[in-house]
C-alpha cells in the first residue's frame, strides 16, 4: 500500500514556488521583531536539520547535540574577538572543530545502543555546559560568556539589521536543505536507513555500521557547529545559558514533532517550536502547559510526525523501504 503524500493534491512545483515566494516578501510585510523571530526559526531549521543526520537518518539517540552548537559559537567567539579575525572566515573552521571534537568523543561509544547511548550524550553535553561555566583557560569568560564578538561582513558590507540576517540565514537554510537531501538519496544515505532499521541485518550485509554512525555524527556535529557560528556573529555576546540541556531536548522535539527523517518535517517542527510559541506570549504562564499537552497528543495520535518522509513510513508506521533500495556497504 502507498504512503498517501502531505499536500498529494498540489504539485509539488506549485507548492514551492509559491512557498519561496512567501518567504522571500516575508521581511517586507513584517517589522523588525518578526524578522528576529524568522532568524531563530533559521537557526533552528539548521540545528534540526543537523540533528536528524543523526537521528533522523542513523537511528542514534543524542541529547547533548547543543555541545556542537557550543563548540562552533565559542570557538568563532574565541578566535574573532582575540585575533580580529572575521566571523564568516571562521564558519568552516567552526564546523570542522564541532565535527573534530564530535569524533573525538563518538568513537569510544559507537558500540553503544538506544538508552545507554541518550543517556551518555545527554553526559557529554552537561561536561560541554560545565566547562563553559568553569572559564576553561581563561578563554570562554564564565557565566558571563563572551561579549564583542564582531558581526558578519560580505564584501565590505556589515550584516546589522534583521533584515541582512534574514537573508544570510536563508541561503544557509538552502544550502542544508540541499545537502541533506543529497545525502538522504546518497549511498550513504540508503545505508544510514538500513542501520537505523535493523542494526544486524545491516552488518550482515557487510555495511560498516561503526563507520555509518561516525559519519552521520560527524556531519550532523559539522552542521551545528556551523548554525553556532552564526548565532555568535548574530547575537555579538554568548554565555553557557545559550548550549543548556533544554536546547537540545527542543532540538530532539523539532525532529519527533515533525517527522523523523522528513526534511519538511524538520522545518514544520522548527516552526512549532520556534515561532509557535511567540503567538502565546500573552499565556507564557500556560506555554509550557500548552507544549506538553501537544507532546503527548502527538505521540498518541501522531506518532510518526506531522510530516512523515514517505519514504520511510506507510500510513500503519511500517517501512516501505524496497530491499533494491539499500545499499550493501557504507564504504
Amino acid at each position: 500500500m502507498k504512503t498517501k503524500r502531505p499536500h498529494a493534491a498540489v504539485p509539488p512545483k506549485v507548492l514551492y514556488g509559491l512557498l519561496l515566494a512567501a518567504v522571500l516578501v516575508y521581511p517586507n510585510l513584517t517589522n523588525r521583531y518578526w524578522q528576529d523571530v524568522a532568524n531563530f526559526f533559521f537557526i533552528y531549521v539548521m540545528l534540526g536539520l543537523s540533528l536528524n543526520l543523526i537521528v533522523g537518518y542513523a537511528g542514534i539517540f543524542n541529547l547533548g547535540h547543543a555541545a556542537f552548537y557550543a563548540v562552533g559559537a565559542y570557538s568563532t567567539a574565541i578566535i574573532s574577538t582575540r585575533m580580529g579575525v572575521p566571523t564568516l572566515v571562521l564558519l568552516p573552521l567552526a564546523g570542522l572543530l564541532a565535527a573534530g571534537f564530535a569524533a573525538l568523543i563518538s568513537k569510544p561509544i559507537l558500540h553503544l545502543r538506544g538508552d545507554y547511548l541518550c543517556l551518555v550524550t545527554i553526559g557529554f553535553g552537561e561536561i560541554v555546559r560545565i566547562t563553559l561555566y568553569s572559564d576553561l583557560f581563561g578563554l570562554t569568560g564564565g557565566p558571563n560568556g563572551i561579549l564583542g564578538i564582531p558581526r558578519p561582513a560580505l564584501a565590505g558590507f556589515a550584516i546589522r539589521q534583521p533584515i541582512h540576517y534574514y537573508y544570510l540565514f536563508l541561503v544557509f537554510v538552502v544550502a542544508y536543505v540541499f545537502i541533506s537531501k543529497r545525502l538522504e538519496d546518497s549511498r550513504l544515505g540508503r545505508a544510514w536507513l538500513y542501520i537505523r532499521e535493523d542494526h544486524l541485518a545491516a552488518e550482515a550485509m557487510g555495511i560498516d555500521t561503526n563507520k555509518a554512525r561516525l559519519l552521520a555524527i560527524v556531519l550532523g556535529a559539522a552542521g551545528a557547529g556551523i548554525a553556532g557560528n552564526l548565532y555568535a556573529g548574530k547575537m555579538t555576546i554568548i554565555a553557557p545559558e545559550s548550549f543548556v540541556f533544554w536546547e537540545s531536548v527542543v532540538m530532539f522535539c523539532i525532529i519527533i514533532l515533525g517527522g523523523i527523517g522528513s526534511i519538511p518535517g524538520v522545518i514544520v517542527g522548527a516552526f512549532g517550536m520556534s515561532v509557535l510559541p511567540e503567538f502565546f506570549r500573552g499565556f507564557i504562564q500556560w506555554r509550557m502547559f500548552v507544549f506538553g499537552a501537544a507532546m503527548v497528543a502527538m505521540m498518541l495520535f501522531r506518532p510518526q510526525g506531522l510530516w512523515p518522509n514517505p519514504r520511510w513510513f506507510k500510513a500503519g508506521g511500517a517501512k516501505e523501504t524496497k530491499p533494491e533500495e539499500v545499499a550493501p556497504s557504507a564504504s
